[in-house]
């Protein structure tokens, strides 16, 4: 990424002072920094203490005369690789989201050709607001790169989503918006996990997946230049840096989750989902009685697979993934064909294997022309293979 060129507009919040920190990361990685502060963003962090670490003049104001004699805003927006601005304030969303271009960023924003990577930085009652979440969709829509927020701890002494990603994690979004792979321009869902079926508040039905597998391939599609958009339900392993993520508990929201999910290229279900739910599921935790049973009445989950391969907005490839215990080849090709799907990716889970929940995997990857038996090997060796793949299908 050596001589790449960030413009990073810093917002107006108390997350700016990450900024300086940030700019010192990218410089370290070899990148070009061009810094832009809104007016409340001078509130948090000085134009002195970010030139200095930029090494470059900072940008404020859009009438600056020396500037736009030669059309500064339209010269800033398009003279650079991409377009980061962190933090992005409510504010400055909402300004994205309906094209006001009243001030420099907002301008430069309107003005530039490039990608744009936003970190958003709020309170979490105004980033779970519905007005910020609309927006965020608006955004989301028009292709803006979302890292963050976190959760945790705030500066107001409330705790929840709202923190701005850390610099190394938006270091790693920005490498990934960047990379000029196989894959870059490709939208590419990838499901992970267990879901959980709740019984009552504290206990659930759920199976052994780890999330390991899924982690793997978001991980590798975005090595390759992928956007992803990453559902997962409550893994073991922590989701990729760089993915647009979405967190469930339960199959019908893994399904709404996945329906709500627009243009994408390739759908990628490595999630094990539950096969039933709890229909009684009590809302009290249900008390131990010695003289009875409790009765759990199961009803099926929605086929998400399925579900995606007979929709109008079916991907143009549909990778499917079959855990099995016996006859797994035969087992798999009849899934791909129950199902729709264009790939099964089937491995045998019996417990002797070690593979679910385990570091290795051994799979047969099932397509319309036959079968390709994979040697066993680590999951992340999986991924990669799986990624190349299926950037030479598209390609």
């Amino acid at each position: 990424m050596a001589g790449k060129k960030i413009l990073l507009i810093i917002g107006g919040g108390i997350a700016a002072f990450k900024s300086l920190d940030l700019i010192r990361r990218l410089l370290e990685s070899g990148y070009q920094v061009i810094p832009v502060l809104t007016k409340s963003a001078t509130e948090f962090v000085t134009p002195l203490s970010v030139s200095a670490l930029a090494g470059e003049k900072v940008h404020q104001d859009l009438f600056d005369l020396n500037d736009e004699s030669q059309m500064g805003h339209i010269e800033l927006s398009r003279a650079v690789d991409l377009v980061v601005v962190a933090p992005v304030t409510a504010d400055l969303m909402a300004k994205m989201a309906h094209g006001h271009a009243n001030d420099l960023a907002s301008t430069l924003l309107m003005a530039t050709d490039k990608q744009v990577l936003i970190a958003p930085s709020m309170n979490v009652r105004m980033w779970e607001h519905a007005a910020t979440q609309r927006n965020l969709a608006v955004l989301k829509d028009d292709g803006i790169l979302i890292c963050g927020p976190n959760e945790g701890g705030m500066a107001c002494g409330e705790f929840g989503f709202g923190r701005m990603a850390e610099p190394v994690e938006i270091i790693a979004a920005i490498e990934v918006a960047l990379n000029e792979g196989p894959l870059n321009g490709r939208h590419i869902l990838v499901t992970s996990g267990p879901t959980h079926e709740p019984i009552d508040p504290v206990r659930y039905i759920a199976n052994r997946s780890s999330g390991a597998q899924g982690t793997a391939i978001a991980s590798a599609l975005l090595a390759l230049g992928a956007r992803v958009t990453f559902v997962t339900g409550p893994a073991d392993v922590s989701p990729p840096l760089g993915v647009d993520l979405v967190k469930i508990q339960t199959a019908m929201q893994m399904l709404d989750a996945v329906k709500a999910v627009q243009n994408v290229d390739v759908g990628i279900f490595v999630a094990a989902v539950a096969d039933w739910r709890i229909v009684n599921a009590s809302d009290q935790k249900i008390k131990k009685n010695v003289d009875s049973l409790p009765v759990l009445e199961l009803s099926e989950n929605p086929d998400i697979l399925s579900t995606v391969c007979a929709s109008k907005m079916r991907p143009t490839l549909v990778v499917g993934f079959a855990a099995e215990t016996q006859n797994v080849v035969k087992n798999a090709r009849a899934k791909r064909q129950r199902k729709g799907c264009d790939w099964i990716v089937a491995n045998d889970v019996s417990p002797g294997t070690g593979i679910m929940g385990g570091s290795e995997n051994d799979v047969v990857l099932i397509t319309a022309d036959g079968t390709e038996d994979w040697p066993r090997m680590g999951k992340d060796h999986v991924a990669r293979r799986l990624a190349k793949k299926i950037a030479e299908e598209l390609n």
